[in-house]
């Protein structure tokens, strides 16, 4: 069956294909992608995985088509961003940009 194993730094990414047997497991396809030598930091007791964006674990079992995601921990916890961001007067804007002001819009009427 063909599956792909894709993980991202923050400046490159590895997207690998593969063969594999039917009955393989997302750690038999992390395994032959050839990542955990090539990236000796790279734990898999630490970076939690996924197929297609959902969470699984190393002994899911694969099917054709199968992309398995490696991620990477998360830098900071999006709460305690939040919270900062509260805390600094900041706002989210559609999009993920940041505003450092609140516009308030006031409706006018011709009367």
């Amino acid at each position: 069956m063909q599956i792909e194993v894709a993980y991202a730094e923050a400046e490159f990414q590895y997207l690998i294909s593969l063969s594999l047997p039917e009955g393989s497991s997302a750690q038999d396809a992390i395994r032959a992608s050839g990542l955990l030598e090539q990236l000796p930091g790279l734990d898999l007791q630490i970076n939690k995985i996924g197929i297609f964006g959902r969470p699984c674990t190393l002994d899911t079992v694969l099917r054709e088509q199968d992309r398995v995601e490696i991620y990477r921990p998360l830098q900071a916890d999006p709460k305690v961003v939040r919270r900062e961001r509260t805390a600094a007067g900041k706002t989210m804007k559609k999009g993920g940009g940041t505003s450092r002001y609140r516009v308030a819009r006031s409706a006018q009427s011709d009367s």
